[in-house]
């Protein structure tokens, strides 16, 4: 348990260093919790005293990077700038903005306009279903993309997702451009995700039954940069 805890409470070190404050948060809390479970199953006392040292120690930073990140958050200039590299895996969408993803998010605006082939829906199915599981109170998704008449099924594929999600009480609208260009996720919350290459950013699986087939966490990535800011205001669910 107590190396587990080393390896969260390293990663969070790291990110913390990057100044990607709200996934070093993610961090510190959970490692702070393993070594607080730790301390109930440990009868020694100077082991018990050491390892609720090392939690407070941590528990202090993420209370300092929570109060951070809220002044930024209220000041409209909190920002993180992740750089994935090409072949990299452990960059499936709960991973990247699913910290974002809470009972505070009522709709979710997507832009991308590469939604259009097979693979590109399902990507967003798997959006859709990070959203349905974090979002308790999410009631509306709508999804702006580019129109492509060589994917015939582009449209179905989408008005299937759209009954499904009504079955869960969100609704869902989609909408085409022809002059579409940018890609970005923007949640209730005030929370905006641009993605460089959208939701597409995954490299084609080397086979029907390898890892990173379904579990887009250990799918192979291309090389794509994601930035990640919050408005102070967002009022409506309207464009």
């Amino acid at each position: 348990m107590e190396s587990a805890a080393v390896s969260v409470l390293k990663r969070a070190v790291e990110m913390d260093m990057k100044e990607q404050y709200t996934m070093a948060l993610v961090l510190y809390q959970e490692g702070v919790q393993i070594l607080l479970d730790a301390v109930k199953e440990t009868k020694e006392t100077f082991k018990v005293d050491y390892l609720t040292s090392k939690a407070k120690e941590y528990l202090d930073r993420a209370e300092k990077i929570k109060k951070l990140i809220s002044t930024r958050k209220s000041a409209g200039i909190y920002r993180e700038l992740i750089k994935i590299e090409s072949g990299s895996i452990g960059h499936g969408y709960a991973s990247i903005f699913g910290r974002f993803f809470d009972g505070t998010v009522t709709y979710i605006n997507i832009e991308d306009p590469y939604i259009r082939a097979y693979h590109q829906c399902q990507n967003l199915v798997r959006l859709c279903e990070l959203a349905v599981q974090k979002c308790s109170a999410l009631s509306k998704i709508s999804l702006l993309t580019t129109y492509d008449e060589n994917e015939s099924n582009q449209i179905s594929r989408l008005a299937e997702l759209k009954e499904s999600l009504a079955s869960h009480n969100i609704s869902f609208d989609f909408s085409f451009s022809e002059t579409l260009h940018d890609r970005q996720i923007t949640l209730s919350n005030g929370w905006v995700i641009k993605i460089g290459r959208g939701l597409d950013y995954f490299k084609a699986p080397e086979g029907k039954f390898v890892l990173g087939t379904c579990d887009l966490e250990l799918r192979p990535c291309l090389e794509t940069t994601i930035d990640i800011f919050h408005k102070n205001q967002l009022q409506s669910g309207t464009r």
